[in-house]
């Protein structure tokens, strides 16, 4: 298939970034690669950027797009961000330090159009929500095994679902019956159980399967223990920006701002795309921008 994703705030990324010739930046998030070549334009044949995505779809796309732009100053890493230092350590070296990091906290709209994959509650599609084949977590084991408390949990703290209790109710109770293996089998009972007028302003599948897909990639946890080693990669002066999507991801990032005396914040609230990027991208609706330098 295909991969088609539109970089959220890329002006604004750049901006605090501040890309010049010969600079080393890492985009923890590659996506579909807006902000990597972006920035290995501007830094030019001695500057270096280093990209990773665990989704080896957007590996293989990013191959394409860079031959195509003739960039030699990319390097592509297929993996986890948690492991940030060991992919500098073996791309780079232990010492390393860059003038920026990146983080985009997002979906792409590739891995929403995937058919192969149940990001998107459109369509009959497997139970599968991880970013790539070496996630440990199965999406359908955790719909299928989960405890009732512990399928609450999630929907209540990842989804913010106020039907979280009812809905989980509903799932353990229905896989009594059969195992639930489909995209289509989890939001039949998912709308067999929220009351008509819930569905006039956003799926009720939506905050379930974002719920889902966030224990299953274990994203909060992830963020929470790559952001140190984020900081520590940085040379004195560089720059730290994230764009998360989610309450819980962007309360990660405030508090750990605050709390770090080896930055300082630059933005004091975070920035939000505008009403014209809104327009042109939807997905970018709920995207906060948060920035801080390390300090000399």
């Amino acid at each position: 298939m295909a991969y088609f994703h539109v970089s959220v705030m890329l002006k604004e990324i750049l901006n605090y970034l501040d890309p010049r010739p010969g600079k080393k930046y890492i985009d923890c998030t590659l996506g579909g690669a807006g902000y990597t070549i972006a920035l290995a334009k501007e830094v030019g044949e001695q500057g270096q950027v280093i990209a990773i995505d665990l989704d080896e779809l957007a590996i293989k796309n990013a191959t394409r797009l860079i031959a195509q732009q003739k960039l030699e100053n990319i390097v592509l890493v297929n993996d986890n961000f948690k492991n940030l230092k060991a992919v500098v350590s073996e791309q780079v070296s232990p010492e390393a330090k860059f003038d920026g990091i990146v983080f985009d906290l997002g979906l792409s709209s590739a891995q929403l159009d995937d058919e192969a994959r149940g990001f998107s509650f459109k369509g009959e599609r497997p139970l599968d929500m991880s970013f790539g084949p070496k996630n440990e977590r199965s999406t359908a084991d955790i719909v299928n095994t989960y405890s009732l408390p512990e399928l609450t949990r999630i929907f209540q703290e990842y989804g913010e679902e106020r039907y979280a209790y009812r809905i989980a109710k509903e799932i353990v109770e229905a896989r009594k019956k059969k195992r639930i293996a489909s995209t289509h089998d989890l939001v039949s009972i998912i709308e067999k159980v929220t009351p008509f007028r819930y569905h006039s302003k956003i799926h009720p599948a939506t905050r379930i399967f974002q719920a889902l897909r966030m224990e299953t990639n274990e994203e909060l946890k992830v963020l929470e223990a790559v952001l140190p080693d984020a900081v520590s990669l940085l040379k004195p002066y560089g720059r730290l920006v994230v764009v998360s999507f989610h309450s819980g991801e962007d309360r990660i990032v405030k508090q750990f701002f605050k709390d770090n005396p080896e930055i300082k914040i630059l933005t004091k609230k975070p920035l939000i795309p505008t009403a014209e990027e809104m327009v042109n991208n939807s997905r970018a609706r709920s995207a906060k921008l948060r920035a801080a330098e390390k300090i000399g």
